[in-house]
C-alpha cells in the first residue's frame, strides 16, 4: 500500500508546486516584464491620481462630460456585477429602458437619430468605449457647457479616436475616460 501511496503524494505535490506556484509566478513576472500597463490593470492616472482604468467604463453624467453608453451592470459600471441584462427584443423592460435613455438624450439636446451604442448596454456592462458617431453627436452639449468651441471639442474627439486593429479588425472607438481627461487638461470643468 505505501508503495502507491508515496508516489502518489509525491507526484501531487510536485504538481502543486509547477502548476499552482511555479507557473503563475514565471507568467506573473513575464507579463510584469514585457507589459507592466497591461498586468497592472491599465490603470488611467492624472497626475498622482489613479482615476480608472483604460477597460472599464465609468459613469460620466455632467453635461461638461461625454456620457458613456448604458450600463446593465449592477447599479452602472459596477465591476463586482459584469454582466448584459440578457433582456431580449420583445421585452417590456428593455424598452422602456431604451425609451427612458433616448428621452435623457434628446432632453440635453441631442437632435436626429441616436446611435445605437447611446441607448444600448453593452455585453459586459463596462464597455470603456462608444462610437465616434456617438461621440459626434455629444459634441454640441459638451461645447456649450464647457464654453469652448465645437470644432475644438471635435478636435479632440478625432484624436482619442481610436482606428480598427491592424486596420481590419473592430470598429472604430472612442475611450470615454482618456476623452474627459483630455477636456479637463484642455479646459478644466
Amino acid at each position: 500500500m505505501q508503495s502507491y501511496l508515496r508516489p502518489a503524494i509525491v507526484l501531487t505535490l510536485a504538481f502543486i508546486l509547477l502548476t499552482g506556484i511555479a507557473y503563475p509566478l514565471a507568467i506573473t513576472g513575464m507579463a510584469q516584464v514585457l507589459m507592466p500597463a497591461q498586468a497592472n490593470g491599465s490603470l488611467v492616472r492624472n497626475g498622482d491620481h489613479i482615476v480608472g482604468s483604460a477597460l472599464i467604463g465609468q459613469s460620466f453624467s455632467s453635461d461638461k462630460y461625454f456620457w458613456p453608453r448604458p450600463s446593465a451592470a449592477g447599479n452602472g459600471y459596477d465591476a463586482s456585477a459584469s454582466s448584459g441584462s440578457n433582456l431580449g427584443p420583445t421585452s417590456a423592460k428593455l424598452a422602456e429602458r431604451v425609451k427612458t435613455d433616448v428621452a435623457r438624450l434628446q432632453a440635453s439636446g441631442l437632435s436626429g437619430p441616436v446611435p445605437a451604442d447611446g441607448a444600448m448596454a453593452s455585453g459586459s456592462g463596462l464597455d470603456p468605449h462608444i462610437s465616434p458617431e456617438f461621440a459626434k453627436v455629444q459634441i454640441a452639449r459638451v461645447a456649450k457647457a464647457r464654453g469652448m468651441t465645437e470644432a475644438d471639442v471635435a478636435a479632440i474627439v478625432d484624436r482619442f479616436t481610436e482606428g480598427r486593429l491592424f486596420g481590419i479588425i473592430g470598429e472604430p472607438r472612442v475611450n470615454v475616460l482618456l476623452l474627459n481627461l483630455a477636456l479637463d487638461a484642455d479646459k478644466p470643468a
